[in-house]
């Protein structure tokens, strides 16, 4: 992408934007349309090359989304499927569906995903429980199902002769031509499921499918679930009419875990075939994927204890398997979506062995040829393949942590990799099954989110959604006073560098002393400090006067093995520390009020502004704590294993980072607990108990509960608004005596 220096931008806003910019307030947030623009989502290339299609907000509704089509010759956008059409949005989904879609943290309604079949004849969209096909040459949408239940993970076979689709715990099929529905398995019913993902291959192990299909279509590989063995946590689901009881299947550490099996069924002679994953049982499948010519299906097979990953080729007319790799570290595996099957037979694989997430090629019986990149930088994610030129093309910030461009490199010869997108920024890209074009989005602190399309060369073929920063923009009457972080880095105590951003108040003035902010997450894997654009949400807290800090703590991705590793049976420790160097660099600076910094977090964050508030000495006067996890042996099993082992294994660990004890150091009225009153994740009782503890213990706080409410709810369309406003009044009182 050819884009404009940061400078020549300013010089641009500078000549163009209005004289005085509006106050950018909550209510305007939360409102229609979307101050971020018109976003690209779910972006796809069609099998032809002909078009891309993509998931967009309504103007007037940003929560609700329609399918898009462009041209690859050009000519503007156009809307394939207007959601309003077919669905008047309103129907109730089942709590299979509420439970899927909150695991892939997907809020919006309308058509929230869809398929190609494999030869561009047609779309395959999913809508409010049912199934619509679209014909691509003369646009008929046609109903498929219209079923009581939900029809989920609905596919396209790569042939194109079926729809697949899971309903009511079972597998089903059914004809693209015309003709009744399938089903494949029938004992799917209370604790036992067929073709779905488990709650901790879809909430941890980034695994949102149970069935695969092979590439000649004549095969399926579905998991069998079985959860008899996993703790029923009843769970209140509180909404805003009354309170509905859930016995949710909840694998809490060191409890076990669902059995899963794969099995293959061959559709031509119904024959099933079971893959032997072993005599271990208390094991997770953590991917599955077909070998091109259908004659391999592989298994990634994880431990339970994270530290081992085997990756086993399965014969699926026998179900014998060979393991021909195995990945192994003293800590734990971090699961990698790296894996790619090629038509010669040999595969690429992601692993971390040399320090740094990197890219392998290995032949068919797991023999290393090479490995593909190096460096002290990682792999994030192997975006695509083109076999005709044999070269890999992913995503990664070698320049610096806080950038991410897209390069390719020959897996044939392997060499430095090319740059395919300019610098500055944060970008990703969806890739085309052949020909190594791709769909590219774009954003920097400047500029909301861009999606283009580019040739192999990374050359701009057309744009998508430019969604340019200009006049008529949503954005635009508040472009003038644009907030741009402030990058630095802080040395954490073992020599590692920390990268943090500051935010300044709106009318900055360099003479005052302003209150402080700090936003924390803290957990591991996840990065927070990157050069791209903004939520609009932030802005209200400088328009409120207030500076915003984030640091990425060790334990946070996109950084290297060892520095990722820093939290192994530790959390609560290393991170917790690193957040109170940042908040120590803060208070020294000469525009922050030392004795007014505050801390927010939702989640993991959550549990770290706990941590924060009731550290010794602690330099926040008030925090406010979302949905936090705060004992540990309350939480899942993959997550909370990973880091922390078991309970029994590390004992002292568990009750080191246990917030109950730590309550007698929190300062009496600087506590905001908020937590979601249907959250499925972190389970309700995990504010409870801390609530009741200070109850006991007659410490004042405050309390704001959302009643309908999972894990998410700060992006909530419905409660988003109040818990902004809450954090606001909140920390207005608390550090400015409002």
């Amino acid at each position: 992408m050819i884009k404009p220096s940061l400078t020549a931008l300013a010089a641009v806003l500078a000549l163009t934007t209005p004289a005085m910019a509006e106050k950018l307030t909550p209510q305007r947030v939360f409102a229609d349309p979307s101050l971020s623009g018109p976003t690209a989502k779910g972006v796809a290339l069609s099998p032809d090359g002909k078009r891309v299609t993509y998931l967009k907000g309504k103007a007037e509704a940003a929560n609700v989304q329609d399918l898009w089509a462009a041209d690859v010759k050009g000519g503007e956008p156009y809307r394939l499927i207007d959601s309003a059409a077919l669905s008047s949005g309103a129907k109730e989904l089942s709590e299979a569906e509420k439970a899927r879609r909150e695991r892939a943290r997907v809020s919006a309604r309308g058509i929230v995903e869809y398929s190609w079949d494999k030869q561009g004849r047609f779309i395959l969209v999913p809508l409010d429980g049912d199934l619509y096909l679209d014909s691509i040459a003369d646009g008929k949408v046609t109903r498929l199902t219209e079923t009581p239940g939900d029809e989920v993970d609905a596919k396209v076979s790569p042939k194109g002769g079926y729809v697949s689709y899971v309903r009511d715990q079972n597998l089903y099929i059914k004809p693209v031509s015309g003709g009744p529905e399938k089903a494949l398995t029938t004992e799917g019913k209370d604790a036992l499921s067929f073709g779905v993902a488990e709650f901790i291959a879809q909430e941890e192990l980034s695994r949102a499918t149970g069935y695969w299909w092979s590439p000649d279509e004549a095969r399926i590989v579905y998991a069998r679930v079985d959860e008899n063995g996993v703790d029923i946590v009843p769970r209140a689901d509180i909404g805003p009419t009354g309170a509905t009881v859930v016995n949710q299947r909840y694998p809490r550490a060191g409890r076990p875990n669902a059995v899963v099996d794969l099995f293959v069924r061959d559709l031509a002679s119904g024959k099933v075939v079971q893959l032997d994953l072993g005599a271990n049982k208390d094991i997770y499948v953590a991917r599955v994927a077909w070998a091109q010519d259908g004659k391999t299906v592989y298994v990634q097979r994880l431990s339970r204890d994270q530290k081992t990953l085997d990756l086993i080729a399965f014969d699926p007319a026998t179900g014998a398997g060979k393991t021909i790799l195995t990945e192994t570290d003293p800590h734990f595996i971090e699961l990698l979506d790296n894996f790619k099957a090629l038509k010669d037979g040999t595969f690429l694989w992601g692993s971390e062995r040399d320090g740094a997430s990197h890219l392998y090629r290995y032949a068919a019986d797991g023999k290393l040829i090479a490995q593909i990149t190096k460096g002290d930088w990682p792999v994030d994610r192997l975006e695509g393949v083109d076999e005709t030129r044999q070269v890999a093309i992913f995503g990664a910030s070698m320049d610096s942590p806080l950038e991410r461009r897209i390069y390719e490199v020959s897996y044939a010869k392997p060499g430095k990799p090319k740059a395919l997108t300019s610098g500055g920024g944060w970008w990703s890209a969806k890739v085309a099954d052949a020909g190594g074009a791709f769909a590219g989005s774009y954003s920097d602190p400047k500029t909301p989110p861009q999606t283009a399309l580019y040739s192999a060369d990374g050359k701009r073929v057309r744009w998508i959604e430019e969604n340019k920063l200009a006049e008529g923009h949503a954005y635009w009457p508040y472009a003038s006073t644009l907030p741009v972080p402030e990058y630095g880095s802080l040395k954490a105590a073992d020599g590692a560098a920390l990268y943090y951003e500051i935010l300044k108040p709106i009318g900055f003035d360099p003479a005052k002393k302003y209150p402080a902010i700090v936003s924390v997450y803290g957990g591991p894997h996840a990065q927070r400090v990157t050069k791209s654009w903004h939520s609009p949400s932030e802005r209200t807290y400088l328009e409120a006067g207030y500076v915003v800090f984030k640091l990425d703590n060790r334990g946070s991705g996109n950084r290297s093995a060892a520095f990722k590793r820093a939290l192994d049976r530790n959390l609560g420790t290393v991170e917790v520390d690193d957040q109170l160097q940042g908040a120590k660099f803060l208070q020294s600076l000469p525009y922050v009020d030392a004795d007014k910094l505050g801390v927010m977090g939702w989640s993991y964050g959550g549990f770290m502004t706990l941590m924060l508030l009731t550290a010794d000495n602690t330099p926040f006067k008030a925090g406010a704590a979302g949905a936090p996890p705060t004992e540990w042996s309350l939480y899942d099993t993959a997550y909370t294993e990973r880091y922390m082992g078991t309970p029994a294994d590390n004992k002292a660990g568990y009750a080191y980072s246990d917030i109950n004890t730590r309550l007698d150091k929190l300062k009496p009225g600087s506590l905001l607990l908020l937590h979601g009153m249907a959250d499925d994740n972190v389970i309700f009782e995990n504010s409870t108990r801390v609530i009741a503890a200070l109850q006991r213990k007659a410490i004042p706080f405050e309390m704001a509960l959302y009643p309908g409410e999972r894990h998410s709810a700060p992006g909530s369309k419905t409660k988003g608004l109040s818990v902004l406003n809450t954090h606001l009044e909140f920390f207005d009182r608390k550090l400015k005596g409002q």
